[in-house]
């Protein structure tokens, strides 16, 4: 992803082997910002932790990094993946942080010790998006063999493989609620499988070429999706037809996050 912002407004971008971090309020393209500078190689991907003081990196140098937002401080470096470290994600309570990596393994680090407490194997291609479920119980993860794959967290065991895409799967996303769990792949649509019986309840098509990203809204009655026609389309995730599309920009879209809490007055931020 190449901007995340906080819970506080706190913004955070990948620059080569650097990471922009530009407090609330600051023009995103303006010279004030701090920078967090560390990984050997260029950063892949950031995600910040749920009450937003830390902040996790992962690099082509195959380590992952967590860094004090507010003073800039390199706190961890994790490192035993071996590949390229494609995502990484906070546990709900912040606890945990899960990698994935171009090593087709999933890794779930304690934040507090740094220790790696479970890698999870089973994939057989890179793995690009890795997500916690609200309660923290399980965690999804995407892959360049076309499934999804749920796992426990507690016991590291996968708990179902979820297959019907055509191409690899770029995205995944639990629903607020955690009952349903949304994929957007390569293959150009979006899957809505349900969590306990792992089958697919919507394939929703539309889009022009690949899609990148997959969000839905703090209520859970709408699902975001962006894709490489450079659009995004916003989904009514009950009936499953496509509510809005919106344009406007010239490239694809890497991705997407609704803002506000309330339907009535649904924000999303895209880039």
């Amino acid at each position: 992803m190449d901007i995340q912002i906080s819970k506080d407004g706190y913004r955070a971008r990948r620059d080569g082997n650097d990471i922009l971090l530009h407090r609330p309020g600051e023009d995103i393209h303006a010279a004030e910002h701090m920078t967090l500078s560390g990984h050997s190689r260029d950063v892949y991907s950031v995600s910040f932790s749920p009450d937003g003081s830390l902040l996790a990196s992962g690099s082509y140098d195959t380590t992952v990094k967590v860094w004090n937002v507010g003073s800039g401080e390199c706190m961890k470096t994790l490192s035993g993946h071996s590949n390229i470290v494609l995502s990484v994600s906070f546990s709900p309570d912040g606890t945990l942080l899960a990698s994935s990596s171009s090593d087709e393994t999933v890794k779930v680090w304690n934040v507090g010790s740094g220790k790696c407490m479970k890698t999870l194997s089973g994939h057989s291609q890179y793995v690009p998006s890795v997500s916690f479920s609200p309660d923290g119980t399980l965690l999804a993860s995407g892959s360049g063999d076309n499934t999804v794959k749920v796992w426990n967290v507690g016991s590291g065991k996968c708990m179902k493989t979820l297959s019907g895409h055509g191409q690899y799967v770029s995205s995944v996303s639990f629903s607020p609620d955690g009952s349903l769990l949304a994929s957007g792949s390569y293959d150009d649509t979006v899957k809505v499988w349900n969590v306990g019986s792992g089958v697919c309840v919507k394939t929703l098509s539309g889009h022009g070429q690949c899609v990148i990203s997959v969000s839905f809204s703090h209520d859970g009655t709408l699902l975001a999706s962006t894709a490489g026609d450079g659009t995004v389309k916003v989904w009514d995730v009950g009936s499953g037809e496509c509510v809005k599309t919106l344009s406007g920009h010239s490239q694809c879209v890497i991705f997407c996050l609704f803002l506000s809490r309330w339907k009535s007055s649904c924000t999303l931020f895209m880039g």
